[in-house]
Protein backbone atom coordinates (compact mmCIF):
# COMPACT_ATOMS: atom_id res chain seq x y z
CA UNK A 1 0.00 0.00 0.00
CA UNK A 2 1.52 3.38 -0.96
CA UNK A 3 2.23 5.80 1.85
CA UNK A 4 0.27 9.03 1.92
CA UNK A 5 2.42 12.14 1.86
CA UNK A 6 2.41 14.33 4.93
CA UNK A 7 0.33 17.45 4.40
CA UNK A 8 1.14 20.62 6.19
CA UNK A 9 -1.57 21.68 8.66
CA UNK A 10 -2.68 24.53 6.37
CA UNK A 11 -4.14 21.94 3.99
CA UNK A 12 -6.46 20.45 6.61
CA UNK A 13 -10.14 21.28 6.87
CA UNK A 14 -9.53 22.43 10.42
CA UNK A 15 -7.93 25.87 10.00
CA UNK A 16 -7.07 26.12 13.71
CA UNK A 17 -4.10 23.80 13.17
CA UNK A 18 -2.98 25.99 10.30
CA UNK A 19 -3.21 29.06 12.48
CA UNK A 20 -1.05 27.49 15.20
CA UNK A 21 1.44 26.26 12.64
CA UNK A 22 1.81 29.76 11.19
CA UNK A 23 2.25 31.21 14.71
CA UNK A 24 5.03 28.73 15.45
CA UNK A 25 6.78 29.54 12.17
CA UNK A 26 6.50 33.26 12.87
CA UNK A 27 8.03 32.81 16.33
CA UNK A 28 10.88 30.75 14.84
CA UNK A 29 11.63 33.55 12.35
CA UNK A 30 11.62 36.14 15.13
CA UNK A 31 13.98 33.99 17.21
CA UNK A 32 16.38 33.63 14.27
CA UNK A 33 16.48 37.41 13.77
CA UNK A 34 16.97 38.04 17.49
CA UNK A 35 19.83 35.54 17.70
CA UNK A 36 21.64 37.16 14.75
CA UNK A 37 22.34 40.27 16.81
CA UNK A 38 23.64 38.44 19.87
CA UNK A 39 27.07 36.99 20.65
CA UNK A 40 27.19 33.26 19.97
CA UNK A 41 27.36 32.17 23.62
CA UNK A 42 24.41 34.41 24.52
CA UNK A 43 22.34 33.48 21.47
CA UNK A 44 22.13 29.89 22.73
CA UNK A 45 20.25 31.12 25.79
CA UNK A 46 17.60 33.06 23.91
CA UNK A 47 15.19 30.12 23.93
CA UNK A 48 11.90 31.52 22.59
CA UNK A 49 10.63 34.84 21.23
CA UNK A 50 7.25 36.29 20.45
CA UNK A 51 5.69 39.65 19.82
CA UNK A 52 2.95 40.73 22.17
CA UNK A 53 1.43 44.11 21.38
CA UNK A 54 4.33 46.52 20.99
CA UNK A 55 6.78 44.33 22.94
CA UNK A 56 9.26 41.69 21.96
CA UNK A 57 9.18 38.98 24.64
CA UNK A 58 12.37 36.94 24.88
CA UNK A 59 12.43 33.82 27.06
CA UNK A 60 15.71 32.64 28.55
CA UNK A 61 16.71 29.80 30.85
CA UNK A 62 18.23 31.64 33.83
CA UNK A 63 18.40 34.99 35.59
CA UNK A 64 22.09 35.31 34.75
CA UNK A 65 21.41 35.14 31.01
CA UNK A 66 18.42 37.44 31.37
CA UNK A 67 20.65 40.15 32.82
CA UNK A 68 23.12 39.70 29.96
CA UNK A 69 20.35 39.84 27.34
CA UNK A 70 19.15 43.19 28.70
CA UNK A 71 22.35 44.80 27.43
CA UNK A 72 21.37 43.83 23.87
CA UNK A 73 17.81 45.19 23.75
CA UNK A 74 18.63 47.79 21.07
CA UNK A 75 20.40 45.19 18.93
CA UNK A 76 17.42 42.82 19.22
CA UNK A 77 14.98 45.60 18.27
CA UNK A 78 17.13 46.56 15.28
CA UNK A 79 17.29 42.95 14.05
CA UNK A 80 13.53 42.37 14.15
CA UNK A 81 12.69 45.78 12.66
CA UNK A 82 12.34 44.34 9.10
CA UNK A 83 9.79 41.82 10.40
CA UNK A 84 7.74 44.27 12.45
CA UNK A 85 8.17 47.49 10.44
CA UNK A 86 8.91 49.43 13.62
CA UNK A 87 5.84 48.25 15.51
CA UNK A 88 7.87 46.99 18.47
CA UNK A 89 9.31 49.57 20.86
CA UNK A 90 10.38 47.59 23.92
CA UNK A 91 11.87 44.25 24.92
CA UNK A 92 10.78 42.12 27.85
CA UNK A 93 13.11 39.38 29.06
CA UNK A 94 11.42 36.52 30.89
CA UNK A 95 12.87 33.51 32.63
CA UNK A 96 11.34 30.13 31.92
CA UNK A 97 10.54 28.49 35.22
CA UNK A 98 9.56 25.19 33.65
CA UNK A 99 11.81 23.42 31.23
CA UNK A 100 10.07 22.96 27.91
CA UNK A 101 10.94 20.81 24.97
CA UNK A 102 12.31 17.32 24.62
CA UNK A 103 14.99 17.66 27.29
CA UNK A 104 14.06 15.65 30.35
CA UNK A 105 14.94 16.62 33.89
CA UNK A 106 16.73 14.07 36.06
CA UNK A 107 14.41 12.40 38.53
CA UNK A 108 15.51 12.81 42.11
CA UNK A 109 14.63 9.98 44.46
CA UNK A 110 14.50 10.12 48.22
CA UNK A 111 17.33 8.41 50.06
CA UNK A 112 15.73 5.66 52.12
CA UNK A 113 17.58 4.69 55.32
CA UNK A 114 18.91 1.15 55.64
CA UNK A 115 16.90 -1.60 57.35
CA UNK A 116 19.18 -1.40 60.39
CA UNK A 117 18.57 2.34 60.72
CA UNK A 118 14.82 1.83 60.38
CA UNK A 119 14.87 -0.86 63.11
CA UNK A 120 16.85 1.42 65.42
CA UNK A 121 14.40 4.25 64.71
CA UNK A 122 11.48 1.99 65.58
CA UNK A 123 13.08 0.97 68.90
CA UNK A 124 13.92 4.59 69.77
CA UNK A 125 10.37 5.76 69.04
CA UNK A 126 9.03 3.36 71.69
CA UNK A 127 11.04 5.14 74.40
CA UNK A 128 9.60 8.60 73.67
CA UNK A 129 7.14 9.80 76.33
CA UNK A 130 5.29 12.36 74.21
CA UNK A 131 2.51 10.33 72.58
CA UNK A 132 2.04 12.63 69.60
CA UNK A 133 5.74 12.65 68.75
CA UNK A 134 5.99 8.85 69.27
CA UNK A 135 3.02 8.30 66.91
CA UNK A 136 4.51 10.63 64.27
CA UNK A 137 7.85 8.80 64.35
CA UNK A 138 6.14 5.43 64.11
CA UNK A 139 4.14 6.60 61.08
CA UNK A 140 7.32 7.96 59.48
CA UNK A 141 9.08 4.66 60.14
CA UNK A 142 6.17 2.74 58.65
CA UNK A 143 6.18 4.90 55.52
CA UNK A 144 9.94 4.56 55.09
CA UNK A 145 9.71 0.76 55.41
CA UNK A 146 7.03 0.69 52.69
CA UNK A 147 9.19 2.82 50.42
CA UNK A 148 12.23 0.65 51.12
CA UNK A 149 10.73 -2.45 49.97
Amino acid sequence: MPKKPFHIPLAFQNRILGFFHSQIEQQKRILQHVRRGLPENLAKHACHCLISGNSLVVYTDSAMWASQLRFYTQAMLANIEPLTRGGVQKVQIKIMTVNTGAVSQPVFKAKIPSAATLDMMQKQSLSIRDGELRLALQRLNSTLKKLAG
